[in-house]
């Protein structure tokens, strides 16, 4: 317990230092909500990643997949690392950082608004982020607290007020840039962590190939009646398994809290650079999680899944594991969800004050009593999260998946396609925002109460996400050609900055000799 308790004090000891140490360069809305965006490429890649995965993947979607799908479930990361991470810095990171600017959007909200020339579709925008990020941000506390008694045997409500408290002292006072420090602390943590895990974990049962073969022998006639079928290539159920894939890689595209770290990153070289960090680190961590889970099966004997749920098959793994151990899993798994806590705390707050309050009520509010307001805000939503999360903790919504699979699917399905249309199509229309924006929350509420009504394949709100998100690709286009184009002055002006002439040293672009000459 020594040992435990001196890991947390020390943890929560350098987190509350730094946004004490950030709270000079936290004075003005852009250093705020962005680091006055010039942030570099390591802190910008550990802040997407460390946002990116959470107590949700470790403990929920690690310990569920991982039941369902066996080994296949490291698909999950490998997913989460190529279209999560690789492909979203490639597509998004330089022409988001471009356009936002030049826009002056700090939200993604506010890039909505000014992007489509409406103040209605901004207003709808923020109150989408605002609403669904909050039942995602109760899924971090959940899965927390389930490690926090398994180590601690601690109240699961002095959990969840601790972290929350902890988190909002370090965002408060730093804003973005202790964020970010902190989440690559956090990052070093998480993959460190995770190794080590991993490691203790398989060792337990003689190493990777002889828990690979234990786990071959395990069947459940209820999912298939293919012997090996868990520890094979694509599992028992490889359609279901795609859906996951798409849900948590392809979502992270329409993601207020992903999609705006983008808008801070300083240059040209550092989206390169940070590229490469943020796709490797998604690799080990989320990889690293989702293979872990693809053992919880030899746990079965341990775990009542049908009495206890899916999130108590992680703490089942690492209840036997040494105290050192056992300490570093809790740290790594606070890294993960502190991280995506104030990231979700930050972006909501911003948000619900740059453009919802400030556009409609305090057109005329000072810089500083922005900023003083967004604190404010930041208290309001972790308490309202922090009641959210005593209340679910007692409800029949218990598992953190189905949560997190709500909010993903409504904000990628709502802002995925506009978005990127938005940063590449000129003749996308405000009319295929709206559409986009209807459809895919009406699907995922209309799935929160009805979803018995839905087809199968759609009843799980995780493939419900994942359908929306598809379907906006399709619907956007589809309504955009529909409708009347849009005003040709705004999207020139929207457009004029990819074509903005820059000096740049010859290291970064060769000259044209015949032009020089």
């Amino acid at each position: 317990m020594g040992i435990k308790l001196a890991l947390l004090v020390a943890f929560f000891s350098v987190m509350a230092a730094v946004g004490l140490y950030c709270r000079r360069q936290a004075a003005d809305v852009s250093s705020f909500v962005l680091g006055g965006r010039s942030v570099g490429p390591w802190l910008t890649a550990f802040a997407y990643g460390a946002s990116y995965f959470s107590a949700v993947v470790f403990v929920g979607y690690a310990g569920q997949f991982g039941w369902r799908y066996g080994i296949a479930a490291t698909w999950v990361g490998i997913g989460n690392a190529l279209l999560g991470s690789l492909l979203a810095w490639v597509v998004l990171g330089r022409r988001t950082r471009i356009m936002t600017q030049h826009l002056d959007s700090s939200t993604m909200p506010e890039f909505f608004g000014r992007r489509f020339g409406s103040r209605p579709l901004k207003l709808a925008a923020s109150a989408i982020t605002f609403l669904f990020l909050i039942p995602y941000t109760a899924s971090l506390y959940n899965g927390l607290s389930r490690l926090f008694g398994m180590a601690f045997h601690i109240d699961y409500a002095v959990c969840v007020i601790v972290m929350a408290a902890l988190t909002g002292v370090y965002v408060i006072a730093g804003g973005y840039m202790a964020t970010a420090i902190n989440d690559f602390i956090q990052g070093l943590i998480m993959i460190v962590g995770i190794c080590a895990v991993i490691g203790a974990v398989l060792s337990r049962h003689g190493g990777f190939l002889p828990a690979l073969e234990a786990l071959s022998q395990v069947s459940d006639p209820s999912v298939s009646e293919a012997p090996g079928v868990f520890a094979s290539f694509f599992g028992p159920d490889p359609v279901n398994l795609l859906g996951v894939v798409l849900l948590t890689s392809l979502g992270t595209w329409g993601l207020p809290q992903m999609v705006q770290k983008f808008y801070a990153i300083k240059s040209e070289r550092a989206i390169e650079t940070g590229t490469v960090i943020s796709t490797l680190f998604a690799a080990v961590v989320a990889g690293g999680c989702y293979f872990l889970g693809g053992f919880g099966r030899l746990y079965g004997g341990q775990v009542d899944v049908a009495a206890e749920g899916y999130d108590a098959i992680i703490p089942a793994m690492l209840s036997g594991l040494s105290d050192l151990l056992i300490g570093i899993v809790v740290i790594l798994v606070l890294s993960a969800s502190m991280s995506t806590l104030s990231s979700l705390v930050l972006t909501s707050s911003s948000t619900l004050t740059l453009d919802f309050l400030k556009d409609r009520f305090l057109p005329n509010l000072p810089e500083r009593r922005q900023v003083f307001l967004m604190r404010c805000l930041i208290v309001a939503f972790i308490a309202i999260s922090v009641v959210l999360a005593l209340v679910q903790y007692h409800s029949s919504v218990t598992f953190i998946a189905q949560l997190m699979g709500v909010s993903w699917g409504a904000l990628a399905g709502a802002f995925l396609a506009p978005f990127l249309y938005g940063l590449y199509w000129k003749r996308t229309t405000k009319a295929a925002c709206w559409c986009c924006f209807l459809f895919s929350t009406g699907v995922m509420l209309a799935n929160i109460f009805f979803g018995g009504s839905f087809p199968a394949l759609l009843q799980s709100p995780i493939n419900a996400g994942a359908f929306c998100m598809l379907a906006g690709l399709v619907l956007v286009p589809l309504v955009s050609l529909a409708t009347p184009r849009p005003d040709r002055d705004l999207v020139d002006s929207a457009f004029a900055c990819y074509d903005q002439q820059v000096l740049v040293p010859q290291r970064e672009a060769l000259g044209d000799p015949g032009r020089e000459s």
